[in-house]
């Protein structure tokens, strides 16, 4: 319970900073379109601007609690308190980018809010796990590999074949590779975590092979999702991203964490 308390806490804290991050990094996107090719049409003219680096700076302090959190709290208990960045976000946008939220838009969030709640406060307790080779056995499994599988498929599908006709019109397109490259990610979060957290406390996790195998699995999925929230956020209003992106995001994450450590008979 001790643990699950640390967890909670960096998780909330983790949403604030990601939630504040949407917010800034929209400023800056809109700053480099005005200077350059703007992201949603192929461009990366945000590199060179600073307020976008800053709110990269938030998301990365944020995604640091969020990892962290991944070690102490299970993955269906830490990922939908997610939920709290997107009512942080939707009132950044109104404030600063004066991007108004409806009344739909209103309930949308409420009722991410109420679905996380019922989530946390009824997620079952998650099976224990001594080491990072434990969860990479996990991961093995013939049903998760067949879900990283097709999740790859699509997002290459997805890449290639709907993003350059559909990708600046319809949000759903996007938003879907950066949440199938998400899951994946929060799994190999999870086995860091849990990595760095045994390592500290004296035994070693970095002498085995699997734990460079998910930081490879992390850096490409964080890539992707960057480069893909950043077209999405560029081309939609923020308050209709924010919880789109949750929502998709925390129920492939909750299907991933099913598959992962229920059908194994965790």
């Amino acid at each position: 319970m001790n643990d699950q308390l640390i967890g909670l806490c960096l998780a909330l804290s983790s949403s604030i900073f990601i939630g504040s991050s949407f917010i800034v990094k929209k400023r800056g996107l809109r700053i480099a379109a005005a200077q350059g090719l703007r992201a949603g049409a192929g461009g990366f003219s945000y590199l060179r601007e600073p307020v976008w680096w800053a709110g990269m700076l938030s998301m990365v302090v944020g995604e640091a609690a969020n990892f962290a959190a991944y070690a102490f709290a299970p993955a269906i208990l830490v990922t939908p308190l997610g939920a709290l960045s997107i009512i942080v976000s939707a009132v950044l946008a109104h404030i600063v980018l004066q991007e108004k939220l409806n009344m739909f838009g209103s309930l949308g969030c409420l009722l991410c809010i109420t679905g996380s709640l019922t989530i946390v406060l009824h997620a079952p307790p998650e099976r224990h796990l001594d080491s990072v080779i434990e969860v990479f056995q996990l991961a093995m499994q013939p049903a998760f590999l067949g879900y990283a599988a097709f999740s790859v498929m699509v997002i290459i599908f997805l890449i290639f074949y709907v993003a350059p006709q559909h990708g600046t019109t319809n949000i759903f397109v996007y938003l879907a590779i950066c949440s199938l490259a998400g899951s994946l990610s929060v799994m190999s979060c999870k086995a860091l975590g849990i990595a760095l957290k045994l390592t500290f406390k004296g035994d070693n996790q970095l002498l085995f092979g699997e734990t460079y195998v998910c930081i490879s699995v992390v850096i490409v999925c964080v890539m992707t999702q960057m480069n893909y929230l950043n077209k999405a956020l560029d081309l939609f209003n923020t308050a209709i991203v924010s919880p789109v992106y949750y929502v998709m995001f925390t129920l492939l994450t909750i299907l991933a964490s099913i598959i992962m450590f229920r059908v194994s008979g965790g």
